[in-house]
């Protein structure tokens, strides 16, 4: 596949950032035994990584706005063009030695994602895609899974933790998923589960509590692989609600349905609980 000006500048500030990702996964997994942690080792890298693409991306085009994770946003002369960048998407994993981890850029002009690229250094996968051109791992043209019932899916997720998220109604969203779908997973990395759908590795993916920069990049490599992405309601203001379905049109309609029924049966028992507490 012949890059684009564009994508070859986005490969090289995620390649950057990627080498130093990969010299520091191996420093966490060495500092598993101490009895200080890893925690400021992994903001360290964080930071060290948005930095490098940072650079590399500021050089080539000056004038663009920056949206990453650690940084916040940076405004920049060019009102139409904006960076969106997570410089490690899966800490989690990274900081527990599990090699599914991110570098994830995305471009915004006009409010429209037009480019993205999400990177995994330790497999050397690089999904890139940009708008009317189709989506790629490496030079592979990717498409998404064309299974029409859930029934014969893998659907992926993310899952709430210590102090994020709705516990209550993801596992009514789980309860009510897993008794229609194939299979379940959980991998750890947004960016990374949107291009696996797009990779046809996963059928579908659903996650709420994201922020732009988890996903932006992820989302383009979707529909450019001929997915469909939406929030959880079924709209398609995914940055705004922080919510995303996504895989062929079909499965994003089928897992949709399924996420309403869940949304209603948990609404109705939290009404429930409250009459009781009232009424007592």
């Amino acid at each position: 596949m012949a890059k684009s000006a564009l994508l070859t500048i986005m490969e090289r500030a995620a390649r950057k950032a990627g080498r130093g990702l990969t010299r520091d996964f191996g420093e966490v997994e060495r500092l598993q035994v101490s009895t200080k942690g890893p925690s400021d080792f992994v903001s360290d890298a964080d930071r060290r990584s948005e930095e490098r693409i940072h650079d590399v991306l500021q050089e080539a085009r000056p004038t663009w706005g920056f949206l990453g994770e650690e940084g916040g946003e940076i405004k920049g002369k060019d009102k139409q063009h904006r960076w969106i960048v997570d410089p490690l998407d899966g800490t989690t994993n990274f900081l527990h030695g599990i090699p599914l981890f991110a570098v994830s850029i995305g471009l915004e002009r006009d409010g429209e994602m037009v480019a993205g690229l999400v990177y995994n250094p330790i497999t050397d996968e690089m999904f890139t895609a940009e708008k009317g051109k189709g989506a790629f791992l490496n030079d592979k043209r990717l498409r998404v899974a064309a299974r029409r019932k859930l029934a014969d899916c893998v659907i992926n997720n993310g899952m709430p933790h210590l102090g994020r998220g709705d516990h209550a109604l993801f596992l009514r969203q789980a309860a009510t998923m897993m008794r229609k779908v194939a299979g379940m997973r959980r991998m750890g990395a947004a960016s990374l589960d949107l291009c696996w759908v797009a990779a046809g590795r996963m059928d579908g993916f659903w996650e709420d509590g994201l922020a732009p920069w988890d996903m932006a990049a992820g989302l383009l490599v979707v529909r450019e692989a001929g997915g469909m992405t939406r929030d959880t309601h079924g709209g398609t203001d995914i940055f705004n609600t922080g919510s995303v379905v996504a895989g062929n049109d079909l499965i994003v309609g089928q897992m949709l349905k399924v996420l309403a029924e869940a949304r209603a049966a948990q609404a109705k028992m939290t009404n429930a609980k409250k009459s009781a507490s009232a009424a007592g």
